[in-house]
């Protein structure tokens, strides 16, 4: 049954999501970095650019989250997704199964249910081994990616590989004149269901979700793209840091007068490293820009093919990271480099902690915590008929959890209290809508995040977060930290003891929400 009495009055534009894996919140050009991204740069500047918007911190509860509105422990994937051939062990509670549940509806069943056609192209990460918890059947018409989580970007083979539809494809051709590579594979067939939407003459709006893999590991890219970085970061990872801070200070995306984060503990002095690993090091790195380029580069051709069909206006793109850069493999990274051949049939070779600080800047720690490093992302929102450019950074904060009301709201569908005879819990979130013009959003409740035993709750300026603050047995009060973020966004003055009053009501408040999150049970109830 469509529902259309609410759409009416509504925008309904054709809406284009997109987002990128394990990219750190300084890579992008326009966030600082000197990675070439004109293309995306250019949409962040033609709409509404937001200097504080917050992931879930990880891969697959961000998914969650995105795909539903509701936090990642409602939906079933409180921790992680189960890796492929693996079933949930019976000390996990439902919160904690491993793939979406039931007692969700993600953003494509609602859209669709308002009269939308739904695409989606990419890595999808919300439960493999029951096909019930595919794309197809979660929304989508149609669907081309890899199910699981990470994969070769040159050899994707299973329980890694490509699926068209709810089909296999163990040999995927290429779409270009080059090897098959994911990220030209994702956008292509983006392309062509759009296409195909096109040709039908149908006067549907489109919903479409564009999940790339890169830049997240194993790091892979054309060699011709990795040469126009090579020999740029031989200057090491502190020097990249500071000349990035200082265009984010520049840019106005970081205030005057913010103490850039120190370097983390461990991270070796570049110079203390032989001249062999340091050209390693500088490949790595080059091969990791090179992915975020070829991101760009695809995103360049999305948008021309939007120009080409006449929908560029009319249509609301959404650009986000799903978590802050990944220092998963070690001080160093981890897998083989220099061997073409042999690099890009790894399945997890990765540029290290060293440069995942640096990807970070100007915030410490990283992927899987709640600090700035790990949970900030680059975000921002096109739409010419609707959306004015904006010179000044949109300051006001916001989660992943607004981003379905905002989707809903332009489309003029609903959020069901219940779907398939299950009972849906509601909608945290806000409509982003007051940002279009530039308003500042008008947030009753502080927003809350926990992942892997790490949390925080954002009010206002203040920031409470703590790393293994939140383990099965219950919060561990003297691991909070409080930071003021109007005037530390870099959380360098811990004020957590000068302020016990207001670390007590601010985690009071987390506390109540894991409750009604289902953060908590974390193990199953003896019987």
């Amino acid at each position: 049954m469509l529902l259309f009495s609410s759409a009416q009055a509504a925008e309904r534009p054709n809406i284009i999501l997109m987002m990128v894996d394990d990219m750190g919140f300084s890579d992008l050009g326009y966030h600082g970095g000197e990675i070439n991204t004109p293309n995306i740069d250019a949409l962040a500047h033609g709409g509404v650019r937001f200097s504080q918007f917050y992931n879930s911190g990880r891969c697959c509860p961000t998914r969650a989250t995105l795909m539903t509105g509701n936090h990642p422990h409602q939906t079933g994937i409180g921790h992680m997704t189960l890796s492929p051939g693996k079933k949930p062990g019976k000390a996990k509670p439902p919160a904690y199964q491993g793939y979406l549940n039931q007692q969700c509806v993600t953003i494509a069943q609602s859209l669709k249910r308002h009269g939308y056609a739904t695409l989606m192209a990419g890595k999808w990460h919300l439960g493999q081994a029951d096909q019930s918890c595919w794309p197809l059947q979660r929304g989508f018409d149609k669907y081309f990616g890899c199910i699981a989580g990470a994969t070769r970007f040159f050899h994707p083979e299973e329980p890694r590989g490509m699926t068209l539809g709810n089909e296999q494809v163990p040999e995927p051709a290429s779409t270009t004149t080059e090897a098959f590579y994911t990220t030209d594979a994702y956008t292509d067939h983006a392309i062509r269901f759009l296409s195909e939407h096109q040709a039908d003459g149908t006067t549907k709006p489109y919903f479409l979700y564009l999940a790339f893999t890169a830049p997240h590991w194993p790091l892979q890219a054309f060699e011709d793209d990795i040469a126009r970085y090579r020999g740029k970061y031989s200057q090491g990872w502190d020097a990249l840091r500071e000349s990035r801070f200082q265009r984010q200070i520049d840019s106005g995306l970081i205030r005057k007068g913010t103490k850039l984060s120190p370097r983390t503990p461990k991270i070796p002095d570049w110079d203390s490293l032989d001249a062999n690993k340091r050209d390693e090091m500088d490949l790595k790195m080059a091969v990791y820009a090179a992915m975020v380029d070829r991101v760009d580069q695809n995103v360049g051709k999305l948008v021309a093919h939007l120009k080409q069909a006449d929908s560029f206006d009319n249509t609301l793109i959404l650009f986000l990271s799903d978590n802050g850069g990944c220092q998963e493999g070690g001080m160093l990274g981890r897998g083989e480099f220099h061997d073409v051949e042999q690099r890009n049939q790894q399945t997890n070779n990765s540029y290290g902690e060293a440069w995942a600080n640096a990807s970070n800047t100007p915030f410490r720690l990283y992927k899987h915590f709640a600090h700035e490093g790990g949970t900030s992302t680059p975000f921002f929102m096109h739409w010419p008929e609707m959306i004015q450019p904006r010179k000044d950074w949109f300051r006001s904060p916001a989660q992943l959890i607004d981003i379905v009301p905002t989707l809903l709201d332009v489309a003029g569908a609903t959020h069901p209290e219940q779907f398939n005879e299950n009972a849906i819990p509601a909608l945290d979130g806000i409509s982003l809508r007051r940002a279009f013009t530039g308003d500042r959003l008008d947030r009753s409740e502080p927003i809350c995040v926990e992942h892997e035993n790490n949390a925080f709750v954002r009010d206002g300026d203040w920031k409470l977060v703590g790393r293994g603050v939140s383990p099965a047995a219950g919060v561990v009060h003297a691991r909070w930290e409080l930071y003021n973020i109007a005037s530390d966004r870099t959380e360098t003055a811990d004020l957590a003891k000068s302020h016990p009053a207001l670390v007590k009501k601010m985690s009071d408040h987390w506390a109540e929400w894991a409750r009604r999150a289902n953060v908590y049970p974390k193990t199953a109830r003896k019987r």
